[in-house]
């Protein structure tokens, strides 16, 4: 387990598959004297492109974290084509929640963070409506409600991109905000909002999923996490999961279990994406383990 006392960096990468790749960066951390404590690999060998996420110890490291990328960009990553991304443990993500009516994402994301699972910060809630304030209250985080119709979504939207601004805000989840993001917003964060929905789509669209997967009697349900683009539900895909269903299953069952398996999925995905082992290649996902 990561001591919580130790910084580390944290690399995400992809280049164009060659032979040596894995010695020289693991070369260039150890002739500097880091500690590799995760080293993870993956080459699509269709498209000819190597992926790696490798973490070591800053401890000792002889490279200043500030200059850390550009001795990289320099050393290794213009000769060998890299796309790559450094990221250090003690630099928490500050993670605002987005939030409507309904709780059960929202909970099971706040009981994670109170029992001090995830090495990420909390700051604020952000919803369209007052219903959840409470739930906020308890965990003591900031509630902020704007109200949103067509008329005004413009200048809220605005109003909210201000206040995670004033709040570092590094990630966005939508534990079942019921709104549209704006490609403006999607622009601000791209690969760092998440959301969750029912894998029911595009089969059953509408308010009420659920009574229409029950009508049609459906064998099994799903829910599906993923980055938000500008194609409405259709980002790079970061953890599902499905529940088997039988004709005994009423309306209320089918609610119960998705919501159950929502927040499952849900939680999955933002723990990967706080973990740094998330790594977005055209509308794809690579996740380490």
């Amino acid at each position: 387990m990561q001591n919580k006392d130790k910084d580390t960096a944290i690399m995400l990468l992809h280049c164009p598959d060659k032979q040596g790749i894995l010695a020289v960066v693991t070369e260039f951390i150890n002739n500097n004297n880091g500690n590799i404590i995760y080293l993870d690999q993956y080459v699509d060998t269709v498209q000819g492109v190597f992926f790696m996420r490798v973490e070591w110890e800053l401890d000792g490291f002889l490279i200043p974290k500030e200059k850390l990328s550009e001795y990289f960009q320099t050393l290794l990553a213009k000769p060998y084509d890299m796309v790559f991304n450094i990221y250090f443990h003690k630099q928490k993500p500050r993670m605002a929640l987005f939030v409507s009516k309904q709780a059960h994402c929202l909970y099971d994301l706040l009981a994670h963070y109170e029992a001090g699972d995830w090495n990420v910060e909390i700051p604020l809630i952000v919803s369209n409506h007052p219903d959840l304030e409470h739930v906020a209250k308890k965990f003591g985080i900031p509630f902020f409600v704007f109200p949103i119709n067509k008329d005004n979504k413009e200048e809220q939207e605005q109003k909210e991109l201000d206040l995670l601004h004033e709040n570092n805000v590094s990630c966005i989840v939508l534990a079942r905000y019921m709104q549209i993001i704006s490609p403006r917003m999607i622009a601000e964060y791209p690969e760092k909002i998440i959301n969750i929905h029912h894998s029911f789509l595009p089969a059953f669209v509408g308010a009420k999923p659920y009574h229409a997967a029950y009508e049609r009697g459906v064998k099994i349900i799903g829910a599906t996490s993923h980055y938000v683009t500008e194609e409405l539900d259709a980002g790079p895909i970061i953890e599902q999961d499905v529940v088997r269903i039988s004709h005994k299953d009423t309306v209320g069952n089918l609610l119960r279990k998705g919501q159950d398996l929502e927040k499952i999925v849900l939680s999955r995905a933002v723990e990967k994406h706080i973990d740094r082992k998330i790594l977005v290649y055209k509308n794809k996902t690579i996740v380490f383990d």
